[in-house]
């Protein structure tokens, strides 16, 4: 279902991150490059990653440099959540630990990329801009709107014309960084959604992340994110939470069928065991009439500490 989603060839490092599973990844690109003879592909680590110059990038350069040409170390930062890590009056709704993180994501990248800019007045996006120039000096800082399309391209050109990649290694403390993730209840989860007659699923998967929010928000839990995809018949429908209520979005289509696949993607401050009875007990609520939603993978963990297979003291 990916690869017809995607229109490319798709695979995951399943069961850790990159970081830790460093072959894992090495294995997952010569599998893609002997399936489809890629000349580019896009890797995207679990968003709790960090340390990923001193861990994927030099390692790349320094074991595959006659392989595999790396492009600069691009993070992504929704620009609420990047104004809450800089501006020093206010309090992160992260907690501090995962706020730790998020800093370290963007003090080692190449390039930050500030996304959703069509969520910001002009002046304000300049202003955001301005801050993390001044927060992080010698980064390249781009803006662009995923949803419009706005500086795509330019980014893209960017990273695909820059010949210097995982140009900085960052001081991580993996105390800080494990526990960063440990307060994360991590869901991940595809399910079969069935009714009797046909039923608009995308007006249902805005319903359930709407009533995740309200709960999320009444208990005082942070969200890292809540992702979901639901789809059938060839049309699909994509939301995400990075908040609270006011930031979440909907695109794609209307989803009119009697089933439908949902992939959900939580990420959340409360103890695993919460987090999954709080998705448990609000699918039925918004599920229609007669309707049915079957679980077909559903794991709920804490990760445990971060252990890289490689660690570079120095850019190589």
């Amino acid at each position: 279902m990916r690869e017809r989603q995607t229109r490319g060839a798709v695979t995951e490092v399943s069961g850790s991150c990159f970081c830790c599973n460093f072959d894992g990844l090495i294995e997952a690109i010569s599998r893609l490059r002997t399936k489809a003879n890629n000349d580019v592909l896009l890797a995207e680590p679990v968003g709790s990653c960090t340390d990923l110059s001193a861990t994927i990038m030099q390692p790349i350069k320094d074991r595959f440099d006659d392989e595999i040409t790396p492009a600069p170390l691009s993070v992504l930062v929704d620009p609420g959540r990047l104004a809450g890590l800089l501006n020093k009056d206010a309090q992160t709704e992260l907690h501090p630990s995962a706020a730790y993180i998020l800093h370290k994501q963007l003090e080692e990248a190449d390039v930050i990329v500030i996304n959703k800019a069509d969520r910001l007045a002009p002046e304000a996006l300049s202003e955001l801009r301005a801050k993390a120039e001044c927060a992080f000096p010698g980064i390249e800082i781009v803006t662009i709107s995923a949803l419009t399309g706005e500086g795509v391209d330019e980014w893209l050109r960017l990273v695909s014309t820059r010949t210097d990649a995982g140009t900085r290694v960052v001081d991580v403390d993996y105390d800080i960084y494990a526990e960063g993730e440990a307060v994360l209840g991590w869901l991940n989860a595809h399910l079969t959604l069935c009714a009797k007659l046909p039923v608009d699923w995308s007006a249902v998967a805005e319903r359930l992340l709407v009533e995740l929010s309200g709960t999320f928000d009444r208990r005082g839990a942070a969200v890292g994110h809540v992702k979901l995809l639901v789809a059938a018949d060839g049309k699909q429908c994509m939301g995400n939470l990075t908040g609270r209520t006011d930031t979440l979005a909907m695109r794609g289509d209307a989803v009119v069928a009697t089933e439908a696949s949902l992939t959900l993607n939580a990420r959340a401050e409360m103890p695993p065991a919460a987090l999954d009875q709080v998705v448990r007990d609000t699918l039925p609520t918004v599920m229609p009439a007669g309707g049915d939603a079957t679980p077909t993978a559903w794991n709920c963990l804490s990760p445990g500490r971060p252990m890289p297979t490689h660690r570079y003291e120095h850019a190589v």
